[in-house]
């Protein structure tokens, strides 16, 4: 059909004008019959957000989408424009994508007066026909909608009374398409109101102008709940004309998590070839960021984003990356000490309470990171603390003991595969112990290895140092003795700067 050039032949082509709602309903319509699927990359809201999306599509609403910062509000809007059809006829030339069959604009209308049958026809692809703006304080009626256009009457020679001075908004060039909003509380409440007419009734005014544009649009709108109390709000009349409001959420498991960040992250060829990150360290990575969303020290109204996680991958695989290429090593597997790496991932994309501003947002990074390694060891191994106070035999018996002796060991963060894997298996009984929860023989040993460190750490059965470019585990007496000398220093954010 996209070989159809004039308005005679579409007419006899059996094309059929539809909005462009009844477009994207009966396209989904058509997907959810041959059980296609329908969002492509979007993970764990099968059962919850797109049931809802679905649901709006098939009632032909205008929808807005409601959730914390970092919940694929934005991916799921765009993924709309699969709905539409591939391609769709328009007036050739028109501003406003004018139907051949339902011209709207007066350049349409007279064109087709003036050649009917002969009217040149071109055709629209689908990406060309979704509009997206992101709400700001400075967004004018004139950008949305339009204003008319001094320059162009005066280049036409035209009174500011024909209907060809005006210069049209985004919304009028968003004509059969979808129209976007993003952070819509952003937009000023005298900005909302010119959307009334346009959700309600389909068309514009401008200026003075008796003009009445039947807009044919498909709104979608993003906000942040946050927003209704710290920047603006949405103004009653204007969330009452849109049809469905959904609500959207984070991961709400660790596995959902981990799956959303392996997508989402960017790593080079090269890294994924030299780097190998051990499930456990996933796990690891997606626990600090639900340690976030649950800690005191963060501001839960902002939320915790899922661009921490992703940053923080791409910032795990780059530290072990880094490890390898300074020690000249072909292969690695991504170590717990290379977690301290990410840290500057989650500094930036946490925002603090009272408690946790006085407590520095590197401190919080840090603490975070302890209450992720002390959850996940506790997943799989036994709690020590609880241990103490029962009558159970110690399975840390030889390692309390090892330590008790006056040894210690110091993990550096840039140590090699052999200096990393002699530092873990000079510990008695560590070696041991893991292996009765993984196989001897798996790659996965060492990890699990320096989890028992962290986690014993995290029990008080042993003291985690952060020094200078290392962890140093030992005997929580040790320091108490006054045997370290200078080497006991309080762990300083500069270290790891």
């Amino acid at each position: 059909m996209e070989n159809i050039r004039t308005l005679g032949a579409l007419r006899q082509s059996g094309y059929r004008y539809r909005s462009v709602k009844d477009e994207l309903r009966e396209n989904l319509v058509a997907r959810l019959r041959n059980k296609d699927r329908v969002f492509e990359g979007i993970i764990g809201f099968e059962d919850t957000v797109l049931p809802d999306v679905e649901r709006a599509i098939l009632s032909r609403h205008n929808m807005l989408l409601l959730g914390l910062r970092g919940q694929a509000k934005t991916r799921i809007a765009r993924l709309l424009v699969h709905f539409l059809d591939e391609y769709i006829p328009v007036v050739e030339g028109s501003e406003l994508h004018d139907d051949p069959l339902h011209p709207i604009s007066k350049f349409a209308r007279d064109l087709i007066a003036e050649k009917g049958d002969d009217t040149p026809i071109a055709w629209l692809h689908r990406s060309a026909r979704y509009v997206e703006k992101l709400a700001t304080p400075d967004v004018s009626v004139a950008d949305l909608i339009g204003d008319v256009d001094p320059i162009k009457a005066a280049t036409l020679k035209l009174p500011y009374s024909d209907e060809r001075v005006i210069h049209f908004g985004l919304i009028p060039h968003a004509h059969r398409g979808i129209f976007v909003i993003n952070e819509l509380p952003d937009l000023q409440a005298r900005i909302q109101v010119s959307l009334f007419n346009i959700l309600q009734e389909g068309d514009i005014q401008i200026r003075g102008f008796k003009l009445r544009l039947p807009l044919d649009i498909s709104f979608v709108f993003t906000a942040n709940p946050e927003d209704y109390t710290n920047r603006g709000s949405i103004i009653t009349p204007l969330k009452d004309r849109i049809e469905s409001q959904i609500l959207t959420h984070y991961p709400k498991s660790i596995d959902i998590a981990r799956q959303i960040t392996k997508q989402e992250a960017h790593l080079a060829a090269a890294q994924q070839e030299v780097v190998q990150i051990p499930e456990l360290l996933e796990i690891l990575l997606e626990q600090i960021v639900f340690e976030a969303r649950q800690s005191a020290y963060v501001d839960a109204k902002s939320g915790v984003s899922a661009r921490l996680s992703i940053s923080a991958y791409e910032n795990l695989v780059s530290a072990a990356e880094r490890r390898a290429l300074l020690n000249q090593e072909s292969h690695t597997h991504a170590r717990i000490a290379d977690l301290w790496g990410v840290i500057p991932a989650i500094t930036g994309k946490i925002e603090l309470v009272y408690e946790g501003e006085q407590e520095g947002s590197f401190q919080v990074a840090v603490h975070l990171l302890d209450q992720a390694l002390k959850t996940v060891f506790l997943r799989y191994f036994p709690d020590p603390d609880k241990l103490r106070k029962g009558k159970d035999r110690d399975p840390y018996g030889v390692i309390r003991a090892w330590f008790s002796s006056g040894n210690q060991v110091d993990i550096l963060q840039d140590a090699s595969n052999q200096a990393y894997q002699e530092a873990l298996d000079g510990v008695a009984g560590l070696r041991k112990l893991a292996t009765a929860y993984v196989a001897d023989d798996s790659p996965l040993l060492y990890t699990y290895m320096e989890l028992l460190l962290h986690g014993l750490a995290s029990g008080q059965v042993l003291n985690k140092d952060i020094l200078e470019y290392q962890l140093r585990f030992r005997d929580p007496l040790a320091g108490m003795l006054g045997d370290e000398g200078e080497d006991d220093d309080d762990f300083d954010e500069e270290d790891f700067n």
